[in-house]
């Protein structure tokens, strides 16, 4: 019963309808606490219970919520929305491998929230709650698009990116444990979420929208907003590939 409370919590599939829509009733910095901070408290009880939960409950409901996440997001243009069907992808990922090895899922929630982080900061940064205003950073600010690109792949799990590092863990993990049917379904709905990222990065930095004369030349003036925090979110969201290695060592 406490795992299905949890998984409501959480918005593992069956029980994740009600975080799409939440998300995209709320404002931009209300969201990412839904999507961040609101799964701490939820998954470290999983992880402290994880030993007496029934593996066969977890993984069932783990596989349905990576399917949602890819699914529901296909044909979405709020970028809540996106994130927070991205987000029950993310928590599927969590779930299959709680009973099998709870520090990959810390490691995978440490990940997650650092990504999710800097891309809601982005968001916040530019103002963008759909894809067409997301398609208008390009002649806005390029830089920004090219690193909202770099979040979002890295969100898929593409892999030179830190995103790929949980999804390249979890499925050796899983294969270690004889499940070889787990990890493929799960490799081939990450590649659901793959898509509808490409297709905000398409919309955001490879097709040019029209716009005012004036949009040309407001990129070289300063921003007032500061965001002291972003740099080093981004650095941990896309450049921590190479050090998988350590992760050996540490275990």
């Amino acid at each position: 019963e406490i795992t299905i409370a949890l998984a409501m919590k959480l918005g593992l599939s069956p029980f994740h309808f009600w975080v799409p829509e939440v998300t995209q009733g709320v404002s931009l910095s209300s969201g990412v606490i839904l999507l961040t901070w609101q799964k701490i408290a939820p998954l470290s009880v999983l992880y402290q219970i994880s030993p007496s939960i029934n593996p066969n409950l977890l993984v069932a409901m783990a596989a349905t919520s990576v399917l949602m996440g890819g699914w529901g997001g296909l044909n979405q243009t709020q970028l809540r929305k996106i994130l927070a069907y991205s987000s029950i992808a993310h928590m599927g990922w969590m779930a299959a491998i709680m009973v099998y090895n709870p520090t990959l899922m810390i490691l995978n929630l440490t990940i997650y929230i650092m990504m999710t982080l800097g891309t809601f900061m982005l968001f916040m940064y530019n103002l963008s709650t759909t894809t067409l205003s997301l398609s208008h950073t390009w002649n806005k600010s390029p830089l920004i698009a090219s690193l909202i690109l770099a979040l979002m792949l890295s969100l898929g799990g593409l892999p030179p990116l830190s995103g790929f590092i949980p999804k390249w863990m979890i499925i050796q993990e899983l294969t270690k444990n004889d499940m070889i049917v787990m990890p493929m379904f799960m490799a081939m709905t990450a590649l659901l979420n793959l898509y509808f990222y490409m297709r905000l990065t398409y919309a955001t930095a490879l097709t040019m929208f029209p716009s005012a004369n004036n949009m040309k030349m407001k990129w070289q003036f300063e921003s007032m907003k500061k965001m002291i925090f972003l740099p080093p979110l981004i650095v941990a969201s896309t450049m921590l590939l190479p050090l998988t290695p350590m992760l050996s060592i540490m275990s």
